[in-house]
């Protein structure tokens, strides 16, 4: 293996000047000059262009927030909760705060007093979370680095020091922080001694410097828009006599006098009068290319940034627009959201006083479509349910709750989810019903519905080699299996009351613990199980999968010998009841 060698650009051009003590182009060595809180303050408030490049990607992804899925009361809540703290407002904050200076954050306040040890979120009960405080970086000091290997933390501090005018310090455990960076530094997430980034003004500042310099040279030139040139005579060797140099600037003086006065310039037949008028037609495209230069090193089009429209015919800077927005949507999904993960688990407890599996939430849309483009969208969104309700494979219902759903999201009728539901709940007696009824009592929730062809389906297990067999009685599809305790009549009822799956379609046979079960695909039934999750229902597994167990017996045949069921599943209506932990209890086959 050779020597290293470092290889310096030592080119030299004596008539150009490059690589010489004149050369003014950019040197082929980086030095960072690492700017202190102090400057990146001063830089935020003296130049406008410092502060938008501080201000604006933190306003565009905050500005249009978030919309909650979930319960419509549950969404009520969860945005009032939001509003109480305000979060929106803080959030926009500490994203200025951590680009202006480095790093932020929000301390998550739950009213313990005790901040060292780590928020345990499941704790948190209905206003269980009191207040949200932002603070930079100079308020808090990293403590011991964690240099675990396996910690998901490592390199990063174990504890921060926050510390008050009044000469007081708390510890706080980093759980109770939701952090923020500036520019991050290409050793974050290494065993560094400071976990914060640099402030966005610091890769910025030469173009800012060089954009505002330039600004300022070219307002300088105003003033030599027009300048009178008076050619005098032996000027030279008038002024080498030191007495002649106050009669030079009295002539001067009084000739410019005179012409102030009547619009005429005096002067000697002898002497040559003129005018210099510079240039400025290149002036504009210069500055629009040190512009450029700035918008392209703070990473903001220039249509945002300076507020101007793009140069070309047909150019509406719609493009850049797009790019900058998707941008944006990328922090907001992989640096925001993950951020506020604890702070979001607090935040639905402390609202609502659980935390349903469903709640969550999705980044409102910056680009906004054209009145042309929102009605393509609604013509090919319609066509396309029209074609899948004539392919009729989902039920009205569900159908019907989806084009509401997409036409809404759209943007295509606004207002339209509300009216419906309006709608509904206007139906001639419901009122008075509702009223004396009022919400049924909460209750954990077991939904299925039995097989009604199960003799067929236990003669082709029998032929495929089961000695035996959950009863005919036994054999049922599971729809909904809740621990949670929930309203049923929120759950409402199924289309139909029986429903047939065709033969043929994906068959499968598998073991699920001790139980072999038979495995079908059946849109209908996910369809209602998903229902019933909206209804807050909970599902201990990680998907839905229809199945018919078949037998826990221990001489089952091997499955891979096994020819799946094809024929026809009839199933009978749906069946509520409670949950029973103790369901196998008394199970026997035959």
């Amino acid at each position: 293996m050779g020597a290293v060698v470092n290889i310096r650009d030592g080119i030299r051009n004596l008539v150009a000047n490059l690589g010489t003590s004149r050369d003014k182009a950019a040197s082929s060595e980086y030095h960072v000059v690492e700017l202190s809180a102090e400057q990146v303050r001063t830089a935020y408030r003296s130049s406008w262009l410092a502060k938008k490049i501080v201000n604006i990607p933190a306003d565009d992804a905050t500005r249009k927030w978030r919309a909650w899925n979930a319960q419509k009361d549950h969404i009520t809540k969860l945005e009032a909760e939001e509003k109480r703290l305000g979060l929106q407002i803080k959030v926009r904050a500490v994203i200025r705060s951590a680009r202006l200076f480095g790093g932020s954050a929000i301390l998550i306040g739950t009213g313990e007093e005790d901040l060292e040890q780590p928020i345990q979120p499941d704790s948190i009960k209905r206003g269980g979370l009191k207040y949200l405080t932002v603070l930079d970086k100079r308020d808090l000091v990293p403590g011991p680095i964690d240099y675990s290997i396996a910690s998901d933390d490592f390199g990063l501090p174990e504890m921060y020091t926050l510390s008050t005018n009044g000469g007081t310090s708390h510890k706080i455990h980093p759980s109770r922080l939701v952090i923020f960076l500036g520019a991050e530094r290409p050793d974050s997430g290494s065993a560094r001694h400071d976990p914060w980034a640099d402030s966005v003004l610091q890769a910025t500042l030469d173009a800012l410097h060089q954009a505002d310099g330039t600004s300022a040279n070219i307002a300088s030139l105003i003033f030599e828009a027009k300048v009178d040139t008076i050619g005098i005579p032996d000027l030279t060797k008038m002024l080498s006599k030191a007495s002649n140099e106050a009669a030079v600037l009295e002539r001067l003086k009084l000739a410019e006098t005179a012409k102030s006065i009547n619009g005429t310039l005096l002067h000697d037949a002898a002497e040559t009068v003129g005018q210099k008028n510079p240039s400025f037609n290149q002036l504009p495209n210069l500055m629009d290319r040190f512009f450029q230069n700035v918008s392209g090193a703070a990473d903001i089009p220039v249509t945002r940034l300076f507020g101007m429209s793009p140069g070309g015919l047909n150019s509406t800077g719609d493009g850049d627009l797009k790019n900058y927005y998707d941008h944006i949507q990328s922090v907001q999904e992989l640096d925001i959201s993950p951020n506020m993960g604890v702070l979001d688990e607090i935040l639905i407890r402390s609202a609502l006083g659980d935390r349903p599996e469903e709640v969550h939430f999705t980044w409102r849309p910056l680009w906004q479509m054209s009145e042309k483009e929102r009605a393509e969208v609604g013509s090919k969104t319609a066509q396309t349910f029209k074609t899948i309700h004539e392919m009729d494979v989902l039920p009205m219902e569900a159908l019907g709750k989806s084009v509401v759903n997409a036409l809404t999201e759209a943007g295509v009728a606004p207002g339209l989810e509300s009216e419906v539901e309006k709608h509904f709940s206007e139906e001639p007696g419901d009122d008075d019903d509702l009223a004396s009824i009022g919400d049924a009592e909460p209750r954990t929730l077991y939904v299925h519905r039995p097989v009604v062809n199960a003799d067929e389906i236990i003669a082709w297990a029998k032929d495929q080699g089961f000695e035996s067999t959950l009863p005919a009685d036994d054999l049922h599809v599971t729809i909904a299996f809740s621990r949670r305790e929930i309203d049923w009549m929120k759950v409402g009822q199924p289309w139909e009351s029986e429903l047939e799956i065709p033969a043929g379609g994906p068959r499968m046979m598998e073991q699920f613990g001790e139980a072999r079960v038979l495995l079908f695909a059946a849109s209908r039934l996910s369809w209602r199980h998903e229902e019933i999750k909206q209804a807050g229902a909970t599902w201990d597994h990680p998907e839905y999968q229809p199945h018919i167990t078949i037998s826990y017996a221990e001489n089952a045949p091997d499955l891979n010998d096994v020819e799946p069921y094809k024929g026809r599943i009839v199933l009978g209506p749906e069946v509520f009841s409670e949950v029973k932990d103790d369901w196998m209890e008394g199970l026997s086959e035959a």
